[in-house]
């Protein structure tokens, strides 16, 4: 056989291939059309979406810490989420229809730092134990007095306060986590995307209509963009297994509020 010479005209098969390559490249941007997405990564890439969803689950199981932000819609209202978590506690911001709300969980102890105008909504008729306030006050000036003085506190949400089961679930890791985390519907993978500079893998559920995923090709295979079926929000995640503390107020920047806390 008479062996090939680096002069020798290619095939046409290997010339049409060339030249499909080059204008992928120029129409695209795309470079090296013949390499393998998934080399150099974790390897869930050539995964099935089933799989890939068992082991993203695993992934964020397996730290005790991460950082969120984003949408949530629920029972048609818009919540804006930027919260860093861990298994004993919270700390971070949750914004709905203009009025921001912070939070601090420690164990089973929930803080509760909001503006003027969500306690302006009691009326002035909650002052806060040892605020010096006495209930009804004067009328308007004392209220908003009060209203100001409360928000310039951490207030103490007792448990059995319907805010408590609200605002905790903001809090707490694996019930957040476990009830976003789910597409709906037949699972499929969607081709390979990137996320703030990281390579990922995309799963939906439903061709999207049951949510989307992407979950990183770099080290571990934590999720970093979560769209919820049905419009329902937006997340990212980030900080996976980055510590952070979690530190009680002191008693000058707390204050018990004394009744129900208005609704939200």
């Amino acid at each position: 056989m008479t062996p090939i010479s680096p002069g020798r005209p290619r095939s046409r098969s290997a010339v049409l291939a060339g030249a499909v390559c080059a204008l992928l490249v120029t129409g695209t941007a795309l470079t090296g059309c013949a390499e393998d997405p998934n080399e150099g990564t974790n390897g869930v890439g050539k995964l099935s979406a089933e799989q890939i969803q068992q082991r993203t689950r695993k992934a964020a199981d397996s730290v005790d810490t991460v950082r969120l932000h984003g949408t949530v819609v629920s029972s048609g209202r818009s919540y804006t989420l930027d919260m860093r978590l861990k298994s004993e506690g919270g700390i971070g911001s949750v914004t709905s229809e203009g009025q921001t709300f912070r939070l601090l969980r420690i164990d089973d102890e929930l803080f509760l730092k909001a503006g003027a105008e969500f306690w302006g909504q009691a009326g002035g008729k909650g002052k806060g134990k040892g605020d010096g306030e006495g209930e009804g006050g004067g009328g308007s000036a004392a209220d908003a007095a009060a209203a100001e003085k409360l928000a310039a506190k951490y207030v103490k949400v007792p448990q059995g306060d319907p805010a408590y089961k609200k605002f905790n679930g903001f809090t707490d890791k694996d019930v957040l986590l476990g009830g976003l985390l789910t597409l709906h519907g037949t699972l499929a993978t969607d081709g390979h995307h990137e996320q703030a500079g990281v390579r990922t893998i995309r799963i939906t559920g439903d061709d999207g209509a049951g949510g989307t995923l992407d979950v990183s090709l770099e080290g571990n295979p934590y999720p970093l963009r979560l769209e919820r079926a049905g419009k329902a929000g937006t997340l990212t995640f980030s900080a996976w297994g980055t510590d952070f503390p979690l530190k009680k107020p002191g008693k000058d920047e707390t204050l018990d509020y004394g009744q129900q806390l208005p609704a939200s």
